[in-house]
């Protein structure tokens, strides 16, 4: 990968495209994100991150990492508003990921209220990066209001089957002048470096490595995936025929009387 190919968000400079997400969560895991993925933000739970129960999430982050906390277990906009201003105070930074659902069985993110918390934590001064089902119009609203990116699911959340809004998230790539971070569902390197070619200027994934035979093999194939379609992506893919074929040599075809 070429070394001055960075992207930004919220000020912030970044060489690595992949995000790993919230959900499963293992000191292994995190470990295979950073060292074989080359993870430079790690989202996680904000309601999990320090509770009686369980260990603190946030040992097990390194320094130098940037958090990304989520609003998971929101069901309006207020809500995700309240836990965003708490992760501030627990000392996570500007950085949010809403995620906003009142869909139990598919876990599909309420697009009206992400564009209203949007609004609402922008304004306060967060860098805002909402998980939202790929729809133009949303997307466009998100712009609108301060959004610092936008994150359509590729498919429902854990589930692994990868591309499944393919055509939706192309559209957005297309029409939004922000970063598209694919979010959800990406379950083979194969799938984000689809997503990659594309021109997705990032890949959040968790399930896919976390639920992997061998954790660090499968971290270090999503990062080559990774940049091996942003590679692709920067070169110029090549034409695809609708009909036909077309001989890439001349002396491959033929022979005329």
């Amino acid at each position: 990968m070429q070394t001055n190919d960075t992207w930004k968000i919220g000020g912030h400079e970044f060489r690595s495209r992949f995000i790993l997400g919230s959900g499963k969560y293992s000191l292994n895991l995190i470990e295979a994100a950073v060292q074989d993925a080359g993870a430079e933000i790690i989202t996680l739970a904000v309601r999990r991150a320090n509770t009686k129960e369980h260990e603190n999430i946030l040992d097990y982050i390194p320094k130098g990492v940037t958090l990304l906390p989520n609003t998971s277990g929101a069901r309006t906009a207020e809500e995700a508003v309240r836990i965003a201003r708490l992760a501030r105070e627990l000392g996570c930074g500007n950085f949010v990921k809403i995620e906003i659902m009142r869909d139990s069985k598919y876990l599909l993110p309420d697009n009206q209220e992400t564009v209203r918390a949007t609004e609402l934590l922008a304004e306060e001064g967060f860098v805002v990066m909402p998980y939202m089902y790929p729809d133009l119009n949303t997307a466009r609203d998100l712009v609108n209001a301060g959004a610092a990116a936008v994150m359509p699911l590729a498919s429902p959340i854990g589930s692994n089957k990868g591309l499944a809004t393919r055509e939706f998230i192309q559209i957005l790539i297309d029409e939004i002048e922000l970063p598209v971070i694919v979010d959800a569902g990406i379950g083979r390197p194969s799938q984000a470096c689809e997503a990659m070619e594309m021109g997705a200027a990032a890949i959040m994934a968790n399930t896919a490595l976390a639920t992997a035979g061998d954790l660090p093999m499968m971290a270090s194939a999503f990062q080559q995936a990774i940049e091996a379609g942003r590679k692709a992506h920067l070169s110029g893919l090549g034409r695809v025929l609708t009909r036909g074929a077309s001989a890439s040599d001349p002396l491959t075809g033929f022979l005329r009387d």
